[in-house]
């Protein structure tokens, strides 16, 4: 599988951003997605988790309500919707397929795959 994230860009605090995360391989529609990111300087964090079907969300405790996170196995898709942006949400922006079917996981090293990153910049 390659994923390739997008979306990205420089936005005020308060606004909204898209994230979206394209994904090639057959076996997608069957692999647990996620977004992780990395501010400057901090460790790669858990944002979010979605299951293979869809049915099942989880969040980070500091995005829940602003952020969602969906899929489109048709397109073989994943989005980040990110509402209300704040400073702290500044970072490059990850997605990540877990191949292994372990569930809702937040550690890094559990996911298999790994798109490039885009950027996500919030101005105070």
């Amino acid at each position: 599988v390659q994923l390739q994230a997008s979306g990205g860009g420089l936005v005020q605090a308060g606004g909204s951003l898209r994230l979206s995360c394209a994904a090639s391989g057959r076996a997608f529609s069957r692999y647990d997605m996620a977004w992780f990111r990395q501010a400057p300087g901090q460790e790669r964090e858990f944002v979010a988790h979605i299951s293979w079907s869809g049915v099942s969300t989880n969040y980070e405790d500091s995005v829940k309500g602003r952020f969602t996170i969906s899929r489109d196995n048709a397109k073989k898709m994943v989005y980040l919707q990110m509402n209300s942006l704040k400073p702290e949400d500044t970072g490059v922006y990850y997605c990540a397929a877990d191949e292994d079917g372990l569930g809702y996981i937040r550690r890094d090293y559990e996911y298999d795959y790994w798109g490039q990153g885009t950027l996500v910049t919030v101005s105070s």
